[in-house]
């Protein structure tokens, strides 16, 4: 319980500035907690179903509007201490402020609602969504922009909310404890490295981000630099130092980025010492993974994912099976152990290169993978797959994958997505005129303590 309103919010109106009360009763997957006023929409950030509060309307629409807690009026029984000391400042979680229970109702309800509101589906099958055995210490990979601190210090963790002042970080309950006494290390060492941390506005100095990887398995470590430039004087005697500081730490690389854009990760990545990549196993498969490796953080969450889509999909050893969007063979690998033979398509041609290493490394022949965009390769293939996995980007499937996969007709196809918005859409093209049906769709919570929802759906075509 908080202060009381003052007079100006005795009689609000529907406009920029004012103050207004309102329940909280749900989350949007934004984040943002969601009430309603006047029959119009209140998203507002760091609140909880449950919470009453007293809102600053930001921004003003005519059906909805943006604010800001003004006071806490009566906390929700799903409000909870953050389990990290900087979660009200640090943009990295949304959520350290919502039960655990609260969080997985929000993403069921994302997906179901997406669904039914964007895909035109009445009662999709949607099954319980998969919890997570604990939704702290899950990520295998952290990247932290670096800045200039106090008294010529090295800052490093993430962006404040709606900012891009970092938020410094020595440690993050989300990620594998095992690389937290490393960030605090290397912190120290850059500190007094004399290395020029890159400033954004002037578009100088040289470290960017620094980026850290485990095998949640094997317990191998990877830190990589990323940089302006290569000119790091002394960089391969630190690097020598940092792996025989911590045994597990199996190499150090340095990525040049030299553009004046926000993306992390540049064109081209050196080893310094020891290894590029470190080994995972997932499913009893051995995955090499370098620094850019998009491979799932949450390495339990995809195991159980996988071991879902294969007893769905009941393989008998002669199918053959397609994966769109492969990546490293994530999916591709695990079930080709299950089917007669498996393609793998991928833009990135360094992606697919880790593939053929992967599955010559678990002794896979069945499988082979070719590089170059879905839309382009899939009419291409040369075979009638019985089983069609999708994986695309949030921004899911181009609509052309979208007509070539209605054309080729196999009999089924799993979706795999970060984004119910962008799958309902999807799926709503892949079923127009009843060709194909959703027989069930698998939510699986693999980002805890942020609104981001995994999902699988299972279609089978009606008619041919």
């Amino acid at each position: 319980m908080t202060t009381p309103f003052d007079d100006s919010i005795s009689q609000p109106e529907w406009k920029q500035g004012a103050a207004i009360e309102l329940e909280i009763t749900d989350l949007a997957d934004s984040g943002d907690g969601v009430g309603r006023w006047d029959d119009r929409v209140v998203f507002v950030p760091d609140t909880v179903p449950g919470d009453f509060v007293a809102v600053r309307l930001l921004q003003v629409k005519p059906t909805f509007a943006r604010g800001k807690i003004l006071s806490i009026l009566e906390d929700s029984p799903n409000r909870v201490r953050p389990g990290c000391i900087v979660a009200d400042k640090c943009g990295g979680c949304q959520w350290q402020h919502v039960d655990y229970s609260a969080q997985l109702l929000a993403k069921q309800r994302q997906v179901e609602q997406a669904l039914t509101r964007l895909g035109g589906f009445d009662e999709p099958p949607v099954l319980p969504i998969f919890a997570v055995a604990n939704p702290l210490g899950y990520r295998n990979k952290s990247t932290y922009p670096i800045a200039p601190g106090p008294d010529e210090t090295i800052r490093a963790g993430y962006y404040q909310k709606g900012s891009h002042k970092i938020v410094n970080l020595n440690q993050c309950p989300v990620q594998d404890e095992r690389l937290d006494p490393l960030l605090r290390q290397v912190k120290q060492d850059l500190t007094v490295s004399g290395w020029e941390p890159y400033d954004e506005t002037t578009h100088t100095g040289t470290l960017r981000h620094l980026a850290l990887r485990v095998g949640r398995r094997t317990g191998e470590m990877l830190l990589t630099l990323v940089v302006r430039d290569w000119d790091l004087p002394g960089l391969a005697n630190q690097a020598r130092d940092w792996l025989d500081r911590f045994p597990e730490l199996v190499g150090v690389c340095i990525n040049q980025q030299p553009q004046r854009n926000n993306a992390i990760f540049g064109p081209e990545t050196r080893c310094v010492e020891g290894r590029s990549t470190v080994v995972e196993l997932l499913d009893g498969l051995a995955f090499e993974i370098g620094a850019e490796t998009f491979f799932q953080v949450n390495t339990e969450q995809t195991e159980v994912m996988l071991k879902a889509i294969a007893d769905q999909l009941a393989l008998t050893g002669t199918e053959t099976l397609v994966d769109a969007y492969c990546g490293v063979g994530t999916l591709t690998l695990p079930l080709a152990k299950r089917a007669g033979r498996a393609i793998g398509v991928e833009v990135q041609a360094e992606a697919v290169e880790q593939c053929r290493r992967n599955a010559d490394r678990n002794g896979l022949e069945n499988v082979e993978f070719r590089v170059g965009k879905v839309v382009n390769l899939l009419p291409e293939l040369g075979v009638q797959p019985d089983v069609v996995l999708l994986d695309p980007p949030r921004k899911g499937c181009e609509p052309g994958v979208i007509d070539t996969l209605r054309a080729i007709a196999p009999a089924r196809i799993v979706y795999m997505s970060c984004k119910p918005a962008t799958l309902a859409r999807d799926l709503k093209l892949l079923c127009a005129d009843g060709l194909y049906q959703i027989d069930r769709v698998q939510p699986a919570d693999f980002f805890p303590q942020t609104p981001h929802v995994e999902c699988v759906a299972f279609l089978s075509l009606v008619r041919s």
